[in-house]
């Protein structure tokens, strides 16, 4: 294998050598250990105005090639999360027909896919409860229509205007009651987007799990599940062991997913990771091997991918969408480094270089070869001269 030209923050350059990528196998069942969602990123068309505040123009071929690209592997796809730039580049015209693309191509590849349903195509700054109820079931009647299971994204108009948790109450009450179908909860924490800092009407997450709680035992039947992503792990096991059996925990978790994930004898969480959809074939591998009752072979696949994970979800957090677009890139799932509202420049070239490094070490180049030219190429268009 070829060697690996390495960036490091000094501006000084290293060699690595080029790692095989692992054998895998695509399940030839579909998993059953667990429940995956990978929260999937969206590619811009590459001549486009992809610089930031121009509405999104999305390349729909090799967006959906990626999600066929997760359903492969035996997951299913979150899709319309912040993953995919909402609030950060996807604009709400883009976002509703993503949903609608999304919801169609999954169904006819017999695939699951849920959505994120939010308030954030109004565009009002601060909003009353009931217009927060009101935009909330738009989208969700929008996601149902479409077909398409429903994630019940945190609210930054929620978070702007409630005057304290009973607001929250009666919000999610208003919006489960109209839900046709038992919806996933998603309490995204203030390192993902500061301003739901305070979400469920405290900053501390035991004050704030028990609005949560009580908003679940509240609509039992329409609760299917609750993604946690505060990067909490003591947090989301306290959380998970107080849900009805109704209620699966998804773990939003993306520095602690392989504990999590394994449980203990008193549960487990499924993912709901955008971390996932980096590393979709190891996730699936993993869960191949619980399937099989082995759970040191489970370990000994995704707890490597940790590192990784936490380096591209490192602070500031909400910029993790880069590291997830450029492995995409790497792994020829695209065919620029493009991103829309231009946050393909979020993060340095010494860390996308530890982004290598560190998928480089374990296993997550899907083909190491394209993976090291396209980098390489990459580092000399920088005036860096690489192997």
């Amino acid at each position: 294998m070829a060697a690996l030209t390495l960036l490091d923050a000094d501006g000084s350059v290293r060699s690595a050598p080029l790692s095989p990528a692992p054998a895998f196998s695509r399940p030839e069942r579909p998993l059953e250990a667990r429940v995956l969602f990978a929260a999937a990123h969206v590619v811009p068309k590459a001549h486009a105005d992809n610089t930031p505040g121009r509405p999104a123009e999305i390349d729909w071929d090799a967006t959906l090639a990626y999600r066929h690209h997760l359903y492969s592997w035996g997951l299913g796809v979150a899709d319309a999360m912040d993953t995919a730039q909402r609030n950060m580049g996807l604009d709400a015209a883009a976002t509703r027909e993503l949903v609608t693309r999304s919801a169609a191509d999954a169904a006819a590849a017999g695939a699951r896919v849920v959505v994120g349903v939010n308030t954030d195509h109004v565009d009002d700054r601060v909003l009353t409860p009931t217009g927060i109820v009101d935009a909330y079931k738009e989208q969700l009647f929008h996601a149902e229509d479409a077909g398409a299971g429903a994630v019940l994204m945190a609210s930054r108009h929620l978070a702007r205007s409630a005057a304290g948790a009973d607001d929250y109450r009666r919000v999610y009450g208003e919006v489960l009651a109209a839900a046709g179908a038992p919806v996933i909860l998603h309490w995204l924490g203030p390192a993902f987007d500061p301003q739901l800092e305070g979400y469920f009407g405290a900053v501390d997450w035991e004050t704030a799990a028990e609005v949560l709680l009580d908003v679940i035992a509240a609509h039992p039947d329409k609760v299917a599940g609750v993604k946690m992503s505060l990067l909490d792990a003591d947090a989301e096991i306290a959380v998970r062991r107080r849900l009805p059996a109704s209620a699966r925990m998804f773990t939003g978790d993306d520095y602690h997913y392989c504990s999590l994930i394994e449980g203990d004898d008193r549960g487990h969480s499924d993912a709901l990771l955008g971390a996932f959809a980096a590393i979709g074939p190891h996730a699936s591998a993993a869960v191949q091997a619980l399937d099989r009752g082995d759970a040191d072979a489970y370990r000994a696949i995704l707890a490597p991918t940790e590192a990784l994970s936490q380096h591209v979800f490192g602070t500031p957090t909400y910029y993790y969408k880069t590291g997830i677009a450029f492995l995409a890139w790497l792994g020829g799932h695209q065919a620029a480094f493009q991103m829309v509202g231009g946050l393909h420049a979020a993060r340095s070239l010494p860390h996308l270089s530890r982004t290598v490094e560190l998928a480089n070490a374990c296993g997550a180049l899907e083909d190491p070869e394209l993976a090291a030219s396209r980098w390489h190429a990459l580092l000399r268009l920088n005036g860096i001269e690489a192997s």
